[in-house]
């Protein structure tokens, strides 16, 4: 059998050696010219934190801002202004993927709930996501969220949307009750928080996506978070840096077009009110920095 060069590429990434920072920059700006499957949205201003109310103002005018490089755009909660992304992302021609966000107040969960149905029924939803890291988190016990995803499901079983719930990728092998409700796999994959070296980053990644795909036995799996932050702590064996949050970005976005993996790339803007609950790296995930400026 002869070597097949591109896949031989696609599974070890790109080779870097002899590149300096500005070549790096300049293969980015290659890669984001050439579109990728989707971004996960970054609505927040600097001073703004979930929770307060986003404007229509700053969310159209973020998403003019990556339409041009992007397919789809990930929204995480369908109240306090949110609901709008997915309203003036359907306007500006992009598809969506909703989520609910659900947490430990019943209250809150209940709006969220009836927005994401809401939102679907009026033609805002082409992928409905309930729930967001909620077993990870240990808001809600499993069967509290199996009611829910059940409780969208049927509200819109006519509509022909996908519905799916948003964890951990390892989630989906132990928990086979969820995996079992979802009509898609929406797995996070983060080889940063395991605290792997960027330059296995790719093979675990793939690692990831594939225990999932396990997991799905047949259901389709889009990855709905990854990325490398470009600034903060080290955490093991994984190094923030922009060299390596660039390199993460070819790599994974190579991978996504040779592959057909459906990637949400996070994130699109850098949101400072993240440091609270990831420490320093928190707020430097983003492609743009929090002042919309392109950051590589």
């Amino acid at each position: 059998m002869s070597l097949r060069k591109e896949k031989f590429f696609a599974l070890a990434s790109i080779h870097y050696e002899g590149m300096s920072i500005e070549d790096l920059r300049k293969l980015f700006r290659k890669t984001l010219r050439s579109g990728m499957h989707g971004l996960c949205s970054s609505p927040y201003e600097e001073g703004q934190e979930p929770g307060d109310l986003l404007s229509e103002e700053q969310i159209r005018r973020r998403l003019k801002i990556i339409k041009p490089y992007t397919q789809w755009t990930r929204s995480f909660s369908c109240t306090d202004g949110n609901e709008i992304i997915a309203k003036v992302a359907k306007e500006l021609g992009m598809k969506t993927l909703v989520g609910a966000w659900l947490g430990d107040d019943p209250e809150i969960n209940e709006r969220e709930l009836e927005g994401l149905i809401s939102l679907a029924k009026q033609g805002y939803v082409d992928v409905a996501a309930v729930g967001n890291e909620v077993m990870y988190r240990g808001d809600l016990s499993e069967d509290e969220l199996l009611e829910k995803i059940y409780i969208v499901k049927a509200a819109i079983k006519d509509l022909g949307i996908p519905v799916g719930y948003v964890d951990a990728y390892y989630e989906f092998e132990e928990r086979p009750a969820i995996t079992d409700a979802c009509d898609v796999i929406l797995a996070n994959c983060y080889p940063f928080w395991e605290g792997c070296d960027l330059d296995y980053s790719l093979l675990y990644i793939k690692d990831m996506y594939n225990k999932a795909l396990r997991a799905g036995n047949g259901k389709k799996v889009i990855i709905t978070e990854t990325g490398w932050p470009s600034q903060g702590s080290s955490l093991q064996g994984a190094f923030p840096s922009e060299e390596n949050a660039i390199k993460y970005f070819i790599n994974t976005q190579k991978w996504s077009k040779e592959e057909d993996i459906d990637i949400f790339y996070f994130s699109s803007f850098d949101e400072s009110w993240k440091v609270g609950s990831e420490g320093d790296v928190g707020a430097f995930w983003g492609i743009w920095d929090k002042n919309e400026k392109l950051k590589y």
